[in-house]
């Protein structure tokens, strides 16, 4: 006999449809035959199956079972297919009258017959809905994540037999239900911009590099709070929008970060890797090409502590992420292309000592030792780093006196309402949803200035060795200084703000 169901494979975050194809021949060992390039994962489902099988009170057919995954081009990966295998096993051998062949089905099989949770839920179902499937049958650990796409029954299965009872009619296939508005208002920060102390005029940077999305790097010594600021960006960066939450835990889910019984990430990522993190575990990729941190960091913050330590090698792999807003892995058996478009927090210190500029301890460093230490984060990258912030240690008793600055909640209203001045201006042109994205052409129209601020935009570059690189860049910034103050136009005092923020560029830097 012979039956059919339907799975999901990945390619990137997108999930395809897979034909899962059973054929029993009456003659032969009794063995189970998987074909349709199925990896070690995939093949290894024909022991699980056959003990989940016996072990949830079926018996296995007589007979060899044939089970082909189509379309047969394109390698299928992981143990996702288990349930659909084991139910097409047991139509096949007549032992089920009936199962719903339109249904997307996802499940790892234990020896047991219970279901454990699987990768990537979420796009399946997303999938699912696209194509008008009506019902995905996934594991109850991944029921509430695939449960916040619309338009399609997410049915939560924890064993075998319980998808059995439900395909045949004997048990109710109740869809798990999730509450989008309160999923979305649940959580909070735990951390918050008034945390930091006595660093105004680092906080009015912060605050500008969120309302325009730029990318920034602290420079400051150790201690004087460049980590504390990192981990308050996305607490006064705009809150998620639906499509967007959807679009970062489809690649956590992906990715298995997600977390047992998670629904939806609502508060953007913040991803923080170590200096000797690979390359591959930066970017993506892998023998199985998976998402990396940028592809984590998507719609959040990649924060680089002690970027001068990182590899050249990984530094510059950052390019085409930052420039793109996605990355493209290429392997021998696989091409994918993940979205990437994040914020970069990059922190390093003065020099190689960490003290230059400290009040608090003299630095040592020569001026070839200095220079050669910041050769390490010149050139390409920072290039595309829009802000070269100067975080400048402070003193105890300072700190105690700071008044209490606003809070992010105060400094995310700003920030919103700025980016929904920016969210207006671009709103027909794809992929460019902040200043910081502007092209060429779009800062030619979008970036005007009067002759006051043309003059000292050119007297900056002239009298402190700007390189030309750094023109875009204040001019960029000028926009959102200024879309921050409300102004339609730029005015000469948001250039000469602009160019406070670009010290690594000086010829004397």
């Amino acid at each position: 006999m012979f039956a059919r169901l339907f799975s999901t494979a990945f390619e990137g975050v997108e999930a395809y449809p897979v034909e899962v194809e059973v054929d029993i021949r009456s003659s032969g060992k009794s063995e189970i035959a998987l074909v349709g390039l199925p990896d070690a994962a995939v093949r290894e489902s024909a022991e699980r199956v056959r003990s989940a099988i016996t072990n949830s009170g079926f018996s296995m057919p007589r007979g060899k079972v044939i089970v082909n995954l189509a379309p047969a081009d394109r390698r299928k990966e992981g143990p996702l297919f288990d349930l659909a295998i084991a139910l097409g096993t047991l139509v096949a051998g007549g032992q089920l009258a009936r199962t719903d062949n339109s249904a997307y089905m996802l499940g790892e099989l234990s020896l047991d017959g219970s279901v454990r949770p699987v990768k990537g839920a979420i796009s399946a179902a997303l999938t699912a809905s696209r194509r008008g499937v009506e019902r995905v049958f996934v594991p109850v650990q991944n029921a509430r994540e695939a449960a916040v796409v619309e338009g399609v029954d997410v049915i939560g299965v924890d064993s075998l037999a319980k998808a059995v009872a439900i395909v045949t009619g004997k048990a109710p296939a109740d869809p798990v239900k999730v509450d989008i508005k309160k999923l979305m208002d649940e959580g909070g920060d735990d951390v918050d911009f008034n945390d930091v102390r006595g660093q105004s005029a680092a906080k009015r940077a912060m605050t500008i590099a969120a309302a325009g999305g730029h990318n920034v790097i602290l420079v400051g010594p150790p201690g004087s709070g460049k980590t504390m600021l990192a981990r308050r960006l996305p607490t006064i960066l705009p809150s998620l929008t639906f499509d967007e939450a959807i679009e970062a835990t489809s690649i956590h889910s992906l990715a298995g970060q997600l977390g047992t019984g998670s629904a939806l990430l609502t508060r953007r990522p913040f991803r923080h890797p170590h200096h000797n993190v690979s390359v591959p575990a930066l970017i993506g990729g892998g023998q199985v090409p998976g998402p990396g941190e940028v592809s984590l960091a998507h719609n959040g913050v990649l924060f680089l502590d002690e970027l001068a330590e990182f590899p050249r090698s990984g530094l510059e792999s950052l390019r085409q992420p930052l420039e793109d807003g996605g990355v493209t892995i290429s392997r021998v058996g696989a091409k994918i292309s993940l979205p990437s478009q994040f914020m970069l927090v990059a922190a390093a210190n003065p020099c190689p000592c960490g003290h230059l500029g400290d009040f608090r301890k003299s630095c040592k460093c020569s001026p070839s030792q200095i220079a050669r230490y910041r050769s390490r984060f010149s050139g390409p990258l920072l290039d595309r780093i829009d802000m070269h912030i100067e975080v400048s240690a402070v003193k105890v008793k300072d700190m105690g006196l700071a008044k209490e600055g606003p809070s992010s909640a105060d400094v995310r209203k700003k920030v919103q309402a700025a980016r929904d001045i920016q969210l207006e201006r671009f709103r027909d042109i794809k992929r460019v949803n902040c200043n910081s994205r502007m092209t060429s052409s779009l800062i030619r129209e979008h970036c005007r200035l009067d002759n006051d601020s043309n003059k000292l935009i050119q007297m900056a570059m002239d009298q402190l060795g700007l390189s030309a690189r750094a023109y875009s860049r204040i001019v960029k910034l000028a926009r959102t200084i200024a879309d921050l103050d409300e102004k339609r136009d730029m005015q000469r005092n948001h250039i000469a703000e602009a160019v406070q923020y670009r010290t690594l560029d000086r010829s004397d830097a």
